[in-house]
């Protein structure tokens, strides 16, 4: 075996990509010349500015992470200062931060295109003075299955095969498992399911392409789409999941993740063997009663 030293495969040191960063970067750019659909973003903008006013604390050394389009500049006015780090026309995932640096890291709509989700976590884990925050909303979960479904059935129903057509998203336990892997402290994650109506299928596509969102996979299918297999899968979306007015649904799920930099200061778990309590005893007890 090739590059093989021992009776083990090594595991290689960085994943293998999925995503071509550099051509959504210029999806996203033109996209923004176009005009932009933000309504995803400016929900994320929304609540992500709630989350912030509950923390009580200030920050100082705050980053915005490729946003997209204009960045959260609505957070300018509950932030002191805030710099915004956009995705470079060469997709490169290397932050651009010294250890312990920055104080607060948020980023809106842009970690699910990230090909090494692992190493950008810990690199932003790295970038974070002690007891600083990391704050940030992705698309995942089960976000577009209903194009994932519609597309899937009608190329192997007019073509015989399928294609990549939506992105692989993570789920709700990966990106806490991943949290805890980077070693962010007091980990939380939860979803916001945002369902959006549509006349139909194609407008949904618009939407996509005016959020520079557009299929970016690197397997992707590099030859323009069947025009039998496009209208046979707006009927299968359309008999699937539309409501009883005609017009169909899509699902984006947005996952929030939060996580702190250590600190003493912070909550600690127990040391196992440290309860002054035995559950053997609680259960005994409550037997008893």
């Amino acid at each position: 075996m090739i590059g093989v030293t021992s009776g083990m495969a090594q595991i290689p040191q960085t994943p293998p990509a999925l995503f071509d960063r550099a051509l959504l970067h210029a999806r996203q750019q033109r996209a923004l010349a176009q005009g932009p659909v933000t309504f995803l973003l400016d929900r994320v903008a929304e609540d992500m500015s709630d989350r912030l006013a509950a923390v009580t604390r200030e920050f100082h050394a705050a980053v915005d992470l490729w946003t997209p389009g204009e960045g959260l500049t609505t957070l300018r006015s509950c932030l002191r200062s805030i710099e915004r780090i956009a995705s470079g026309a060469a997709g490169e995932e290397k932050l651009p931060f010294e250890p312990e640096s920055r104080d607060l890291i948020i980023s809106a709509l842009a970690l699910q295109f990230v090909n090494d989700l692992p190493g950008v976590l810990a690199q932003i884990r790295r970038a974070l003075k002690p007891d600083g925050l990391l704050l940030a909303a992705m698309i995942g979960g089960d976000s577009l299955t209903e194009l994932r479904q519609a597309f899937a059935a009608a190329e192997a129903e007019c073509e015989g095969g399928v294609s990549p057509r939506v992105a692989p998203f993570a789920d709700l336990r990966d990106i806490g498992a991943l949290l805890q892997r980077a070693g962010f402290a007091l980990p939380v994650t939860d979803v916001d399911r945002v369902v959006v109506r549509y006349g139909n299928a194609f407008a949904l596509m618009q939407d996509l392409r005016r959020m520079g969102a557009a299929n970016v996979l690197i397997e992707r299918r590099r030859v323009p789409s069947r025009r039998t297999t496009l209208l046979r899968m707006a009927e299968i979306y359309t008999e699937r999941f539309a409501d009883a007015d005609g017009r169909v649904r899509a699902t984006f799920d947005i996952i929030w993740l939060s996580g702190w930099a250590p600190h003493a200061s912070q909550q600690q778990p127990l040391k196992p063997g440290s309860a002054k309590a035995s559950l053997a005893e609680a259960v005994k007890k409550a037997r008893e009663i």
